[in-house]
């Protein structure tokens, strides 16, 4: 029993070690002949090329930390992956500069499974949402695992969409995991441990700083055969994740939107570079080369039965609205109906799950 706890010390103290990549952590393990109980002790370190602060840490390490980092796993179930174990995700091992160690809640196996990031804007539209969860909820049925940020906006309805039809998603975390950011989605946070994993190479009370997100992104893009951005603004968090992958030599898929939406700029800047275009989850499949069963898009088709047919004047609102937010003033002189009209119209069509209110008494449809 001491053994054991003297190695999941080690490991806790390899893991918050401050400036460690995964190819220091190789060269130290390796100098301690494998083992990583060794790699901890402050002599290991002489021989072995490391950042300053590395090698200061481990010649003192911060022991209240520590200790506090060991009882979070003894009472979370987390677990602690180092580069060099088995269950590190291969792909993710590829890059440059990967994380030494990262911090589990969930399934590790789910870590190997062929994955598909799935990023956008915080600010996203109803339409955007609404496509980011069918796009998932396809990918999760064929086989894909969908990795995101567990962000508001494109990043959460990418989750909700795996989880939907019972896929597999994995968040990937810029805190620690004993909190959950943001804290509105400790639900669906709960939901991806259950049916995925919940990952963060960042220790215990780690807070959410503006600098650990794009730290987090080379994670998720790392992780991942390609990145579909969905909605992005021109200077959006999203565009960093696409650019590591493309880095990382991973595919990088954009979905166009209006010329006119702020949240489109970004993927139309994406496509210009040399993104490849989305119009649908099968051109994703194709470009990475995955085939889907007949019965799996016969199921999935089956899921999306066409909405019952609408009066001549519904349908020349929802017409009118289009895929452009417009106020009810617009609306009625795009359609010459009533005001009194067009509003209890747009009441039933958000009910049916036609159209969103928007902020600024704006209406836009969705797909």
């Amino acid at each position: 029993m001491l053994a054991r706890m003297d190695a999941i010390r080690a490991r806790a103290l390899l893991a918050r070690v401050p400036g460690l990549n995964a190819e220091h952590l190789r060269a130290l393990i390796a100098a301690a002949g494998g083992e990583p109980a060794r790699a901890a002790e402050p002599r290991t370190a002489r021989d072995v090329q490391l950042p300053a602060g590395a090698r200061s840490f481990l010649a003192a390490p911060d022991e209240p930390a520590l200790q506090a980092d060991l009882a979070w796993l003894a009472a979370s179930g987390a677990h602690i992956i180092l580069c060099t174990d088995p269950d590190y995700p291969p792909l993710l091992g590829e890059t440059v500069g990967a994380p030494a160690a990262l911090y589990l809640l969930g399934s590790a196996q789910v870590l190997a499974s062929p994955q598909l990031a799935m990023v956008g804007s915080r600010n996203s539209t109803p339409s955007g949402q609404e496509t980011a969860r069918a796009f998932a909820a396809w990918f999760a049925r064929a086989g894909l695992t969908v990795t995101s940020g567990l962000a508001v906006g494109i990043d959460a309805a990418s989750h909700e969409g795996a989880l939907s039809v019972e896929g597999l998603t994995v968040a990937v975390c810029g805190t620690g995991l004993d909190r959950v950011y943001p804290a509105e989605h400790v639900r669906l946070a709960g939901r991806i441990r259950v049916r995925g994993a919940l990952v963060s190479e960042f220790p215990p009370r780690t807070a959410p700083l503006r600098q650990h997100f794009p730290r987090r992104n080379r994670i998720i893009s790392g992780l991942a055969l390609g990145t579909l951005v969905v909605e992005a603004a021109r200077h959006s968090g999203s565009l960093i994740t696409a650019r590591l992958a493309a880095e990382q030599g991973r595919e990088v898929f954009a979905i166009p939107g209006s010329i006119h939406s702020p949240v489109s700029r970004g993927c139309h800047q994406l496509i210009r570079d040399g993104a490849k275009l989305v119009e649908e989850a099968a051109d994703v499949l194709a470009e990475l080369r995955i085939s889907v069963p007949k019965e799996t898009l016969t199921g999935a088709r089956s899921d999306l039965q066409k909405p019952p047919a609408l009066d001549k004047e519904y349908e020349m609102l929802l017409d009118a609205v289009g895929f452009e937010p417009a106020t009810i003033d617009v609306l009625v002189a795009r359609t010459r109906l009533a005001p009194e009209s067009v509003a209890s119209m747009l009441l039933i069509l958000e009910l049916q799950g036609r159209v969103a209110a928007l902020p600024g008494g704006r209406y836009g449809r969705l797909p």
